[in-house]
C-alpha cells in the first residue's frame, strides 16, 4: 500500500510525516485547509490539496482529486485549547470537537467504502497520550482525544473483517508550535471576578514550563512521530496503539498505577 492520505500538513505531525513517506517512496497526498502552506511539501514530491475537515464540500472535493481508494489515510489535524471547563465558551468546544473528533470520524466514513473494495487499507488516527490521561484545564482538549481512543478501539474491531487495519498513536510532548499554541489558547473571561483567573494563569505558565522546562527532555520532534508511524504501516501485524515519547510512555504508565485521588494530588502540585 503506498498511497497516503494526511490532514494537518501545514505544520508539525503532518509536515514531518509527509516528508518522511514522500521520502520513502509513497505516493503523498498532503493536506491543509490553506495548501498555499504546503510549498516545501509540494517540493519534496508530495501532491497537495486543499482539505478542511470540519467541511463536508471540502473532503468530498479533496477525495475526487485522488486517483483510485485511499490505501492509508492519517487523521493528523488537531489542535488544543485550554482554560477551566467552566470558562469555556461551548461555542468554542464544539470547534474543537468539529476538528479533532467529527472531522476525523467523517473523512474516515468517506475512504472506508474504497479500502472496504480493495480488501486492504489502514487508518491511522492521530491521538495524544492526553487521551489515556488528563491535566486540569485541558478538559476540553482531552474529552476529544479520549474520543478519538474509543472511536479506533470501536472501528478497529467494526473493519477487521475486511482486511483494514487501525491504528493509534498516542504522542507524548512534541517541541512544535503545539505547545506555544496549546498556552496561548487559555480561555478566561478576563474579568475582575473571574474566579478562574488565577488557575489559568497557572494553566497557561504550566503547560509552557512542560514544553520548554526540564521535562521536555523527555520529549521529542514532530519526526519522531513521523518515524513511529512510518514503522507501525510497515508492520505485517499492525500496533493497535503506538506512544510515542518517554514521557508518553512514563506518564501513562503512571497513571495506570496510580488511583485518581493519588493523580489528582500528583498532578494539582503544578496548578496551584
Amino acid at each position: 500500500m503506498r498511497n497516503v492520505l494526511i490532514t494537518g500538513c501545514s505544520t508539525g505531525i503532518g509536515r514531518a510525516t509527509a516528508l518522511r513517506l514522500a521520502r520513502g517512496g509513497w505516493t503523498v497526498y498532503a493536506t491543509a485547509r490553506q495548501p498555499a502552506t504546503l510549498d516545501e511539501l509540494e517540493a519534496a514530491g508530495c501532491r497537495v490539496l486543499a482539505l478542511d475537515v470540519t467541511s463536508e464540500d471540502s473532503m468530498v472535493a479533496a477525495l475526487a482529486e485522488i486517483d483510485g481508494s485511499v490505501d492509508v489515510l492519517i487523521n493528523n489535524a488537531g489542535y488544543s485549547q485550554s482554560g477551566a471547563l467552566e470558562t469555556l465558551p461551548l461555542a468554542s468546544v464544539r470547534r474543537q470537537f468539529e476538528t479533532n473528533v467529527f472531522g476525523l470520524l467523517r473523512l474516515t466514513q468517506l475512504v472506508l467504502p474504497g479500502m472496504r473494495a480493495a480488501g486492504a487499507g489502514k487508518i491511522v488516527n492521530v491521538s495524544s497520550m492526553g487521551g489515556r490521561l488528563t491535566f486540569p484545564g485541558g478538559g476540553a482538549y482531552h474529552a476529544t482525544k479520549y474520543a478519538v481512543e474509543a472511536l479506533s478501539d470501536a472501528l478497529r474491531m467494526e473493519v477487521a473483517r475486511f482486511g483494514i487495519d487501525v491504528i493509534c498513536v498516542e504522542p507524548g510532548l512534541i517541541r512544535t508550535e503545539f505547545g506555544a499554541t496549546a498556552a496561548g489558547g487559555v480561555t478566561s473571561t478576563a474579568a475582575a471576578d473571574d474566579p478562574y483567573a488565577e488557575f489559568n494563569a497557572s494553566v497557561a505558565k504550566s503547560t509552557r514550563d512542560v514544553y520548554e522546562g526540564p521535562l521536555s527532555r523527555l520529549g521529542g520532534d514532530a519526526d519522531d512521530v513521523a518515524q513511529a508511524i512510518e514503522k507501525a504501516l510497515g508492520k505485517s501485524r499492525a500496533p493497535t496503539r503506538v506512544p510515542v515519547t518517554p514521557s508518553a510512555r512514563v506518564l501513562m504508565g503512571l497513571r495506570r498505577v496510580l488511583p485518581d485521588r493519588a493523580w489528582d494530588k500528583v498532578v494539582g502540585q503544578s496548578f496551584k
